[in-house]
């Protein structure tokens, strides 16, 4: 069933409010998104309490900052037993090479099975935002791809990206390797502060190993109804 390739995003600030949305949807979801939000407010506390209850974790918190200190913090995550893991691809080839190894090392180790996932561009960032940060203009499929390439030289699982990226990044880097795909929004939807966006259909059609969803199924009055309309 495909929804074992949906990952819902525990956007929330509170343990309580992000185990109601994990009780309500019980055996239909089996993968979820701990942000920053949610970590910063709960800790450790919501990664072993998920774990408990047997679902995978997708800890997004987008590593960042010189490569030793990403690579504690890679190792530190290990200890949390989660399933995905995310750093920008930004960083650079070091950093990111120094995660790598650091997870090659619980595998080996500890038989630990965590994808390390290279983020590329944010979906909520089009051509005229990175101008305005850079001072240079953009083709961003091809710094996607660019950013794509270099995780992969680097040894990471795989990338987030959006799924307008997604067929340049499998055709490159090969079909093993991993694309999550955020932006997901419902055909009538709001894209709130997405700009690049698809629907779940379109995501997975054009290659997406996992897409994450969010607003579209925990805003909602109903979260089970949408999730197994999604795909009918």
């Amino acid at each position: 069933m495909t929804l074992d390739r949906v990952i819902i995003a525990l956007d929330f600030s509170s343990k309580k409010e992000a185990l109601k949305i994990v009780d309500e949807l019980d055996e239909l979801i089996s993968f979820y998104k701990v942000g920053l939000e949610l970590f910063l407010n709960e800790g450790a506390e919501i990664l072993k309490t998920l774990k408990k209850r047997e679902k995978k974790i997708f800890l997004d918190l987008k590593f960042h900052d010189i490569p030793n200190t990403v690579q504690r913090a890679v190792k530190t995550s290990l200890n949390y037993g989660v399933d995905m893991l995310t750093l920008h691809t930004t960083g650079g080839f070091e950093m990111m090479k120094r995660a790598r190894e650091t997870v090659e090392e619980a595998r080996v180790r500890e038989n630990v099975s965590l994808k390390l996932l290279g983020v590329t561009v944010l979906t909520s960032l089009d051509s005229k935002s990175l101008e305005e940060i850079y001072g240079l203009t953009f083709d961003i499929p091809s710094l996607v791809k660019k950013l794509a390439m270099l995780a992969k030289k680097t040894g990471v699982d795989g990338v987030v990206a959006s799924a307008h990226e997604i067929s340049a990044i499998k055709e490159r880097c090969g079909r093993d390797f991993t694309v999550v795909t955020p932006g997901i929004r419902l055909e009538k939807q709001s894209h709130d502060d997405q700009k690049r966006t698809v629907t779940p259909q379109e995501a997975f059609l054009r290659g997406a190993d996992y897409i994450v969803i969010g607003r579209a199924v925990i805003s909602s009055q109903n979260p089970r109804e949408v999730l197994l309309n999604l795909f009918r």
